[in-house]
């Protein structure tokens, strides 16, 4: 991509694209956004992102806090339009909101699957086989270890956040045996007092 910034694949879509960027546009998420706009999208903030990142990592992590304002939005507009006037109280309902409703309205599709971690009681994952950002963008070679999924964990972070959800999310990219694409996982791990009121509810 020219300037390195990662491409998008298609054209237009810019409003779709500005509407899923959110409150600073003040403008409605649309039913559902559009490959090119996602692309659209995730070529400026990249841009804004490694202009203002000395490293890598604070790349990625800039990725993801603007990741995290997209899934406010989301949860916000897509809650009140599905749910309106009903607040998800439970750990597993948020996630499912997430995995269904606003995946849906950004991605096209929900995610795959929605499994609970090995490890421990705090941890869930998220699994799109294929996953629209890795599929969209194209990394130029200087930004070649750049995580496009750091984006999409960050709107996961932001949705369940907006739920009263706290927690940490973390994408990975997983082999699949027999597959020549990975799937990617999206670690989500709670908060102790989110853990602490979901016990307490029973």
């Amino acid at each position: 991509a020219a300037g390195g910034t990662p491409s998008a694949v298609g054209a237009g879509g810019t409003r779709a694209a500005a509407a899923a960027a959110g409150p600073a546009l003040n403008l409605p998420l649309p039913q559902r956004a559009t490959s090119s706009a996602l692309a659209l999208l995730f070529s400026e903030v990249v841009q804004r992102a490694r202009d203002a990142a000395a490293t890598g990592d604070e790349l990625e992590a800039r990725l993801a806090d603007a990741g995290a304002d997209v899934g406010t939005r989301a949860m916000e507009l897509v809650a009140a339009r599905q749910r309106p006037g009903r607040r998800e109280i439970r750990l597993l309902g948020a996630l499912a909101f997430v995995q269904g409703g606003v995946w849906r309205t950004l991605f096209g599709r929900a995610a795959d699957a929605l499994e609970k971690g090995d490890n421990a009681a705090d941890e869930y994952m998220l699994v799109d086989e294929d996953h629209a950002m890795d599929r969209l963008i194209s990394v130029p070679r200087d930004m070649g270890q750049l995580s496009c999924a750091a984006f999409s964990a960050g709107i996961v972070r932001g949705a369940l956040a907006c739920a009263g959800f706290g927690a940490r999310v973390t994408a990975h990219s997983v082999p699949v045996e027999g597959q020549a694409k990975p799937r990617t996982v999206f670690l989500v791990k709670f908060d102790e007092d989110v853990m602490r009121r979901e016990a307490q509810m029973g």
